[in-house]
């Protein structure tokens, strides 16, 4: 695959994921919103980093790590300028949590229909932001 393929390839899983999370929502699976959410633009990151460097994109869940490495090469993408930088971090956190039994149950009592309405509708607002930023493809 050249770079526009790899790029193209990330972006379509991350599109699935968000309309996976949409689906997740309506269905009131809550926890798993936030997971889905966490993965879309964790995907989206990787499809920016191969974008930047055309290279495979680091092998983390850590958001704020991607993007870091996506603003090495690329200056004028600071997510600390759209003040996403803690909601990469609690997004990141339950998708960590989120996998494991023992933590899951208590995650779960704290995601409610409110709170995943919130954070769905924050991630389509950065999942907008970042996918306006792909260069290797037309959108």
């Amino acid at each position: 695959m050249d770079k526009a393929e790899r790029v193209k390839y990330w972006l379509d899983i991350a599109e699935y994921d968000l309309e996976t999370a949409n689906s997740l929502l309506s269905t009131g699976r809550y926890l798993y919103v936030m997971v889905m959410c966490q993965q879309a633009l964790e995907k989206l990151c990787k499809a920016l980093f191969v974008d930047v460097f055309g290279e495979e994109p680091p092998r983390t869940h850590n958001l704020n790590y991607i993007l870091a490495k996506v603003h090495d090469g690329r200056p004028e993408i600071d997510p600390k300028d759209k003040n996403i930088a803690a909601f990469l971090a609690d997004l990141s956190a339950y998708y960590l949590e989120g996998r494991y039994p023992s933590y899951k149950e208590k995650l779960s009592t704290l995601v409610g229909c409110a709170k995943a309405k919130t954070t769905y509708s924050k991630t389509e607002e950065v999942f907008a932001w970042l996918k306006s930023l792909l260069m290797s493809i037309k959108q």
